[in-house]
């Protein structure tokens, strides 16, 4: 008598659930720092010149940063 044993599809061997979780939990990370970057260029933009000038700034570097996208770092 034969006896028949499942075997994995191929992409669940390869990506079991530590692997799953690992790439979720960086995509997650991820996004985390795009927003971030994206809410703290649009909040540079907002800067007076004073406000500018305490966090050692002037207008046009501080234009050249918000303007960045907010995937590259």
């Amino acid at each position: 008598m034969t006896t028949l044993t499942r075997t994995a599809a191929p992409f669940e061997a390869a990506l079991d659930q530590g692997a799953l979780s690992a790439l979720l939990v960086g995509m997650a990370r991820r996004v985390a720092l795009w927003e971030r970057r994206a809410r703290t260029r649009r909040a540079l933009s907002h800067l007076d010149a004073a406000a500018l000038r305490d966090l050692g700034l002037d207008a046009t570097a501080a234009q050249a940063e918000a303007a960045r996208p907010f995937w590259k770092g």
